[in-house]
């Protein structure tokens, strides 16, 4: 139960997983976007390094050319004045090495170079002069910070090489960082709204979904067998939502169901209990009664005819009284203690024609599909059946009407049916409902419980009995048996 108690709400796990899900979802746009900045920032500052270096090289190869340099180291010296001229309109640092690596002009060298006399290192030189691309790119880290520098081959119009360029690029860190950081500043205040919007709506929406679910637990939470149960009717509810509403409501019909047929079926054993012990309290003095009243009928010691008369005429009312209250504990007796049906292929036709022969003089009339129809059946219990139904259905006509009852016998695939239909005063509707009940009856010297010994019969049978009635009009009892 602790367990129980400690697991997470469903509206809880919904809620929870949104929120996650927007809050990945802003940290991944965020990394993507930081990466994607950085990506263009480091292709642009390459795309400008290699325009500047580019640049850089036409002013050279210009002054070089116009001075005739390319193959008098000696004369340099003599145009520092434009190679420092290059620095100040390109607004650039570099350096210009010979081929050995010897310094021709610098404006801005690397420690290393300057610690090595403010030349190249000649093995750096020769790889470099003999690389088919000329060129070499390197990432440098000062006390100023990190910058890009590039080593490259300086070539004539005749494609001879004869110096070697160093260029490094200094690019706004500063400006970049703060672009980027106010870049990034923008876009937490809005994720940060999204967050919050987010959260709002998934509180909302968490509880809109489970809302069904909390109406449908509170349900089967009030539900039980000994009371009346709601049915869930809901609104708008999702494909899952309404099959789970629509299978709860017919477990609720089906609930409903079993517990009407709980309490009939306790009412039913209460009252053949009821039976058992009315017919055993009853049937006990009865016997020593009528014998004494019997013996004091032929024993008395009276000589007057008329007095004897009279005391027959008594004696005969006493014994008519215990035979009623006889008849009655036997009644109460056969519905305690129906005998075990014995099932056997009988022709119900047959069997139902035997009782309507009794009853020949009230209008009877009897239909069949079949002369002849095959059942498993018990024949007594079958015939005390009809005889009730039928007895019932005369009782049930006026004496100022024609009596009209129709038997009929219908053979299916798989059920017969009897019909028992008249032309009675049929059944009120305050009285359908227990019809069945072995109490129950209209009739002033009736016990009740034959309707309620029929249906016994016929679930014995493994049958279903109903009645459709109009008042004034008639009843009509329709009997179901499997074949």
């Amino acid at each position: 139960m602790k367990f129980l108690k400690n697991k997470m709400s469903l509206r809880l796990r919904i809620f929870i997983s949104m929120i996650l899900l927007v809050f990945t979802a802003i940290l991944l746009v965020l990394g993507s976007t930081y990466y994607q900045y950085r990506t263009e920032s480091d292709q642009y500052n390459s795309y400008r390094q290699e325009r500047k270096e580019s640049q850089l090289k036409r002013q050279i190869n210009y002054i070089v050319k116009k001075y005739d340099l390319s193959n008098n180291y000696d004369k340099w010296v003599d145009y520092n004045n434009d190679f420092e001229e290059i620095t100040k309109i390109h607004s650039v640092e570099y350096s210009i090495f010979t081929i050995e690596g010897l310094p021709l002009f610098y404006s801005y060298l690397p420690l290393d170079v300057i610690s090595n006399n403010y030349s190249l290192d000649v093995d750096f030189a020769e790889m470099l002069v003999s690389n088919e691309e000329g060129k070499f790119t390197s990432e440098n880290i000062t006390d100023v910070g990190k910058f890009q520098s590039s080593y490259s081959v300086l070539k004539n119009d005749a494609g001879e090489k004869y110096a070697i360029l160093f260029f490094p690029y200094f690019q706004d860190v500063s400006f970049a960082e703060s672009e980027l950081n106010v870049f990034l500043s923008t876009l937490y205040q809005i994720y940060f709204i999204m967050l919050v919007v987010a959260i709002v709506l998934a509180y909302f929406i968490s509880r809109f979904v489970t809302r069904s679910i909390e109406t449908i637990r509170l349900k089967i939470g009030q539900t039980g067998l000994l009371k009346k149960n709601e049915k869930i009717y809901l609104n708008n509810a999702t494909k899952e939502i309404d099959s789970l509403v629509n299978s709860y409501n017919k477990m609720i019909d089906d609930l409903e169901d079993s517990a009407q047929r709980l309490a009939k079926t306790e009412r039913e054993q209460a009252w053949q209990e009821m039976a058992k012990q009315v017919a055993h309290e009853i049937k006990n003095p009865l016997t020593p009664m009528r014998l004494t009243v019997q013996s004091f009928q032929k024993n008395n010691d009276l000589s007057s005819d008329e007095e004897k008369l009279k005391l027959n005429d008594f004696c005969q009312t006493l014994i008519e009284q215990i035979d009623t209250m006889s008849n009655v504990a036997t009644a109460f007796s056969d519905f305690a203690t129906l005998p075990k049906t014995q099932l056997e292929k009988s022709d119900i036709v047959e069997a139902t024609k035997k009782v309507v022969e009794i009853f020949e003089q009230n209008n009877i009339t009897l239909e069949t599909s079949n002369d002849n129809i095959f059942v498993k059946l018990d024949k007594a219990q079958w015939i005390r059946v009809m005889t009730n139904l039928i007895k019932n259905s005369i009782q049930a006509i006026p004496h100022d009407r024609e009596p009209r009852i129709e038997v009929a016998i219908k053979e299916s695939s798989k059920t017969i049916k009897i019909v028992v239909s008249d032309n009675g005063l049929g059944v009120s509707k305050n009285n359908r409902e227990k019809i069945f009940e072995p109490k129950f009856t209209t009739k002033s010297d009736g016990m009740g419980l034959g309707l309620g010994i029929v249906k016994s019969i016929i679930s014995s049978h493994r049958g279903k009995i109903s009645f459709k009635s109009k008042n004034k009009k008639g009843t009509v009892f329709t009997i179901s048996l499997p074949k």
